[in-house]
């Protein structure tokens, strides 16, 4: 197997390194119901729509009312 004659400069081996860690965004997509980017084929994760249709609904958050404003504590005699 044939060896380097002289040694590479640090620069010419970052450039070669370099190309295999390049970074690429995958293939993504408009939602066509709220506009945001969500990867392809997939259900939008802001809206939980998917080719036009409600797939997955989205959970209310509770408010700090809300939670407080449970059943009333029994009173203990």
């Amino acid at each position: 197997m044939p060896n380097p004659k002289r040694r590479h400069t640090n620069h010419r081996t970052g450039n070669r390194r370099n190309k295999n860690w390049n970074l690429s965004v995958a293939g993504s997509s408009k939602c066509s119901n709220c506009g945001a980017l969500r990867p392809g084929h997939t259900v939008c994760p802001d809206c939980g729509f998917y080719n036009g249709k409600l797939v997955l609904a989205k959970k209310a958050k509770k408010t700090k009312k809300q939670t407080d404003a449970g059943p009333e504590e029994k009173e203990e005699s």
